[in-house]
């Protein structure tokens, strides 16, 4: 998904210092994920962030230490793990969402792990649980944002569904990021799929074209520098006031923002909302199965789900986990998102991006 892509680059957007993650190795000087190894591996899409307590009491509760590989957004992460799954880099991926999960099922990319904790994972967030190839660790909503200044200084009340993106007093406002590279773009498109059907989404891109959609080729470039109600896109003097990101995008804006507003700046148009939901799994050819199993079970952990919205800004996906109170405020879930059968995702996800690159790009 690359749901939490955003979070580091926003800060920086914000002229804050990034988050804390765990950076290329927390441990080190016990050679790696090989065999006997005290070290496990976490390959991750570029956006891994957890607190250093949090990873402390892993490292301590588990015994390995956590070393953390970064390769890329979501979708390079992935393909890269695919061509390398014989001889792979870690003993862990994380970070292939339900828009994606087929291609790294069908190429093997897993080993079967039940990870302790699965069964406190909320009943819509599993998936291959005849297999238990993946462990679901988080979720998130793929959004358009508004500008919350822009349309109050213009008496214009902004968008809320997908129907409304193409009216004519939304026109020239959108961008989007393209679906052939971009984790939420392929959300926001899947998420018009879901909505009008396999006949209608075309159509409905069409007249989305013709009211003036903008397309660049990832969040970072349509958020921090396109959209006008990012503190990114203000410093850019961005010109868009509707954006697709996240549900979880708003409250970045109030916590990370000095000082800090009394109400986020940007909304959400949560009539256009498309579920995405991150998994890891113990890679095939692990060199270290048991450190990746431990760390699969620590995900799932109350204390490691509590600690991800403020890191990660995503939702946890197990049951009691808690929610702190600005996020939960500033960008809670939408009520009813657009969701999509991952099984339908993988017979058609490959076509409709080719159909859609025809029609909006070319």
């Amino acid at each position: 998904m690359n749901i939490t892509k955003k979070v580091t680059i926003l800060a920086v957007g914000l002229g804050l210092v990034t988050l804390s993650a765990c950076g290329s190795s927390a441990g080190g000087g016990d050679g790696g994920s090989d065999g006997g190894s005290k070290t496990v591996t976490l390959v991750s899409h570029n956006s891994w962030a957890a607190s250093k307590d949090v990873v402390a009491a892993f490292e301590k509760e588990s015994g390995y230490k956590l070393k953390v590989l970064e390769d890329g957004d979501a979708g390079q992460a992935v393909n890269k793990a695919i061509l390398t799954k014989d001889n792979p880099q870690g003993d862990v991926f994380f970070g292939v969402d339900n828009t994606l999960l087929s291609r790294a099922l069908d190429n093997g990319l897993f080993q079967p792990y039940e990870a302790n904790g699965s069964d406190l994972v909320l009943p819509e967030y599993r998936a291959d649980e005849d297999k238990h190839r993946v462990t679901p660790v988080d979720t998130g909503d793929v959004c358009v944002n508004y500008d919350k200044a822009w349309f109050d200084e213009r008496g214009l009340t902004p968008p809320r569904t997908f129907d409304d993106l193409i009216e004519p007093e939304y026109k020239d406002l959108l961008v989007t990021e393209n679906a052939s590279t971009s984790s939420p773009g392929l959300g926001f498109v899947l998420g018009t799929a879901a909505k009008y059907g396999d006949e209608g989404w075309p159509d409905y891109w069409k007249k989305l074209k013709a009211n003036g959609v903008k397309v660049v080729d990832g969040w970072e470039q349509a958020y921090n520098q396109e959209f006008s109600g990012s503190a990114g896109g203000k410093q850019a003097k961005g010109d868009r006031p509707l954006v697709v990101s996240y549900a979880s995008s708003p409250p970045a804006e109030v916590i990370y923002a000095d000082p800090k507003p009394k109400t986020a700046p940007t909304g959400i148009a949560d009539g256009t909302c498309f579920r995405q939901v991150e998994y890891a799994g113990l890679l095939d050819n692990a060199k270290n199965p048991e450190g990746g199993k431990a760390l699969l079970d620590f995900l799932l952990t109350k204390e490691f789900q509590d600690d991800m919205p403020l890191n990660m800004f995503v939702y946890p996906v197990r049951e009691g986990a808690q929610m702190p109170e600005d996020f939960a405020q500033y960008g809670p879930q939408a009520e009813k998102p657009e969701t999509m059968d991952p099984a339908k995702i993988a017979d058609h996800r490959d076509q409709w991006v080719k159909s859609w690159t025809s029609l909006v790009l070319k």
